[in-house]
């Protein structure tokens, strides 16, 4: 008999009323054939009347406490939703995490999922119940209660999902599925029939609230099909699976995220180790760090350039200062007055333009670019927080995001149910039953045939950008990693990006030809592009710092940086390329699958 597991949120379930409507969506499921598990979270805003009357006990409440008083909000749901669903005539069992059989970390406030026991589960269902599960909790090894952090529920649903097999999760929330951008923001943003994994992923890093990246992960990993609907209606939502909507667009979405703040760290001494001094401080600190930018170094110099959440800059600063004074750094500026604009979609991997067309776009309503970050399914600009808004706007119309694509898929369960079993699902498998949210790289590789350019000095302007790589595009040259970031000199900038070998020298001659006069232009085809990729990246934020590492004891400098969720690429001297490769391939090999 197949197998749904059905979520519902805070706000799905804040009322008796709302308890009550969601129970009949459960029980019409099971009235349709399926066996159902319902995860619920906490009723409305009771977690955060929990927090509060901690923090009135005890300012400084101790990590394992806490988790205990939060897990019970799930636990008045669970209860009220097995007795909504009694009274209308059905069967109903609800578990908390514990007793489900979630066995977790001791990360109190963010465990991660190790194992989840299926045979009460089972036997519960097949006994014809309705099993009500309590999100966002579990157990570690010696039964302390846990708590999976943001998202929880979710991630509850999905690897519940995961471990049943289920032929789908269904994400019930104040939102009828997953749109182009936030409808709050632009109007206009249309509702999409699918969105693959990979894209969900980058969207959700990049500020998207539908679903947690965690859950997201899951669902990737061991391929659960997420539906996202509506509480409120029997509207058929989103679904998130592995293919796309349309492979015939370059860009499914687009997203804003306004609380960003920026930091450089100028004059860095360009040697083996400097990324690592910086970053693994900010580690320490679980300092959540996005964009990250290291551009080409002069006179044995480097800048480096990230974000972070505008709430955690003054602890980023702390930090990059006492590293500041290790790599040489002559300096560290700061503005927490930016935001982040991305565009995401798989099919901008196989088709050229898609950054030449964003940047025109922003550069057409008058918005300069502060920073470009570059990844294979990614695009993202650090703006003015100001200019966010219409910056969203100006590349929202310039990829027709409101219209339907003329190839849109709609997902077909029996498809799901006939398709080839992946390469990997073997090893996968092994990790329901040893560490489900253990990270998962599925390739650490080199790329060989590339070479850098560098612009320096390139006046601070809008449109500049735009200009520079239409006339690239134009010239038939394929551009592939773009980073931007600041040149330390008022009114400057630095532009840095990759090209086939074979075309460095036709780029060359075709930047020294325009009419913007460059500070400098160079270039250099002894190059090794360094990338790993794979699930867990971002949750796993040890990736980063292990490759830093991993090269730093090698003796390898770093050029240049960027990451994205799925992938965090490196570029260094040529001559290092496979020594680097083999190091970063010790450096991963029990994740490597």
């Amino acid at each position: 008999m197949p197998i749904i597991v059905q979520k519902f949120g805070g706000t799905s379930v804040a009322t008796p009323e709302k308890i009550a409507a969601a129970a009949r969506k459960a029980i019409r499921a099971q009235q349709l054939g399926n066996q159902v598990v319902v995860v619920v979270s906490a009723m409305g805003a009771n977690t955060d009347i929990l927090i509060d009357l901690a923090h009135q006990v005890n300012e400084e409440p101790p990590a394992r406490e806490m988790d205990m008083l939060l897990s019970t909000g799930e636990q008045v749901s669970v209860a009220l939703m097995a007795m909504a669903i009694h009274k209308f005539g059905h069967k109903a069992v609800s578990l908390t995490g514990a007793q489900i059989g979630i066995k977790t970390d001791s990360s109190y406030s963010k465990a991660r999922i190790k194992t989840i026991s299926t045979d009460r589960l089972k036997k519960l269902l097949d006994d014809g119940n309705i099993v009500i599960a309590a999100g966002f909790q579990g157990v570690d090894d010696d039964f302390n209660i846990t708590t999976l952090g943001r998202g929880g529920s979710d991630t509850t649903a999905v690897a519940l999902a995961a471990v049943l097999k289920a032929d789908a999760c269904e994400i019930y929330t104040d939102v009828d599925g997953v749109y182009t951008t936030d409808p709050r923001l632009l109007p206009e943003a249309r509702q999409m029939n699918q969105i693959s994994y990979d894209e969900m992923l980058e969207l959700a890093s990049i500020g998207a609230g539908v679903m947690h990246n965690r859950s997201i992960e899951f669902a990737k990993k061991f391929d659960v099909p997420i539906c996202v609907r509506s509480s409120f209606s029997d509207a058929p939502g989103s679904m998130i699976v592995a293919e796309p909507e349309s492979m015939s667009v370059g860009v499914c979405g687009a997203a804003l995220t306004r609380d960003e703040a920026s930091v450089t760290i100028l004059g860095v001494s360009d040697k083996p180790g400097s990324s690592y001094e910086i970053f693994k401080r900010l580690a320490d600190r679980k300092i959540t760090v996005d964009m990250i930018i290291q551009n080409i170094g002069e006179a044995d110099k480097a800048d480096i350039s990230f974000t972070v959440p505008s709430g955690e800059l003054k602890e980023t600063l702390r930090a990059v200062k006492e590293a500041a004074k290790i790599v040489g750094a002559s300096d560290v500026t700061h503005d927490d007055a930016v935001a982040k604009v991305s565009v995401v979609g798989v099919g901008m991997a196989k088709q050229t333009g898609v950054a030449e067309k964003m940047f025109q776009a922003i550069a057409k309503a008058g918005i300069n670019i502060q920073m470009i970050s570059t990844s294979e399914i990614k695009i993202s600009v650090l703006v003015a927080r100001s200019e966010g808004p219409a910056a969203l706007r100006a590349v929202h119309q310039a990829f027709h995001l409101d219209t339907k694509p003329a190839d849109a898929n709609v997902w077909d369960v029996n498809a799901h149910r006939a398709r080839t079993t992946r390469s990997i699902s073997e090893i996968i498998e092994s990790l329901r039953t040893v560490n489900m949210e253990q990270l998962t790289l599925v390739d650490i590789s080199m790329t060989a045939d590339q070479a850098r350019i560098t612009l320096s000095g390139v006046p601070d302007a809008p449109g500049l950008a735009s200009n520079i790589f239409n006339t690239v595009a134009a010239a038939g040259i394929f551009v592939d990693m773009i980073v931007q970031s600041c040149d330390g000199v008022p009114g400057e900038t630095s532009i840095s990006f990759t090209v086939p070998e074979a075309q460095l020298d036709h780029c060359m001659e075709v930047l020294k030809k325009m009419k913007v006069q460059f500070g400098k232009v160079s270039g250099s085809n002894e190059i090794a592009k360094l990338s790993v990729s794979g699930i867990g990246l971002r949750s796993h934020t040890s990736v980063g710092i292990g490759m830093f590492e991993a090269l730093a004891a090698a003796g390898i400098n770093v050029q240049m940086i960027n990451t994205s969720e799925l992938r965090v690429n490196v570029v260094v001297d040529g001559k290092d390329g496979q020594r680097g490769l083999e190091a970063l391939q010790r450096k991963f090999a029990d994740s490597l699958v």
